[in-house]
């Protein structure tokens, strides 16, 4: 099984008060960074490692060091906040900026990667991903322009139906990470 991590800006607040107060431009107003909507997705897998890079940069500094331990746990598989959320797979966290927080919902993505001997044709693909999406857990499918497909699960989705789904097609798997 692998991991990704999906980022989404769900918030963002402004304290005009405490500006006033504490900051030196007094109307600096919210945060220009991030835009309720936003979201980015880390991955380390195969040559992809967003999180050493910061999200190729996609993050302003501050927020990072809030949410990057979040998404360093989702990445390695782990319970992003056990007990707290009703989902161990999410979080949800804001930056440090007092005066205009944003907040972000963190979500751990569980996938499998399945590679085949071959690329495989638009009908062979078609054929395979019918199969594949109704098999019990899988959300969704991907395919990935590293030449693999990407299952997107919710729960266990055991490698011996996936290979069978790949073996009534005529397609041989090599792997399943």
């Amino acid at each position: 099984m692998q991991h990704k991590c999906k980022v989404t800006v769900i918030d963002k607040k402004l304290y005009p008060d405490l500006q006033e107060k504490y900051i030196a431009d007094p109307n600096a107003g919210a945060c220009p960074f991030y835009n309720v909507g936003d979201e980015f997705i880390f991955e380390r897998y195969g040559n992809a490692d967003d999180f050493w890079r910061m999200g190729k940069g996609s993050q302003c500094s501050e927020a990072w060091d809030c949410i990057s331990r979040y998404i360093y746990t989702a990445l390695q598989g782990g319970s992003i906040m056990h007990g707290w959320t009703n989902d161990d797979r999410i979080m949800i966290a804001c930056c440090n900026d007092g005066t205009r927080p944003v907040i972000f919902k963190i979500e751990r993505i569980d996938y499998k990667a399945v590679h085949f001997d071959k690329d495989l044709s638009s009908y062979e693909k078609a054929q395979f991903i019918t199969k594949i999406v109704a098999l019990k857990n899988v959300l969704d499918i991907n395919e990935h322009q590293d030449g693999f497909i990407e299952i997107i699960v919710d729960g266990d989705v055991d490698d011996e139906l996936i290979r069978n789904a790949a073996e009534t097609g005529g397609l041989v798997i090599t792997k399943i990470d």
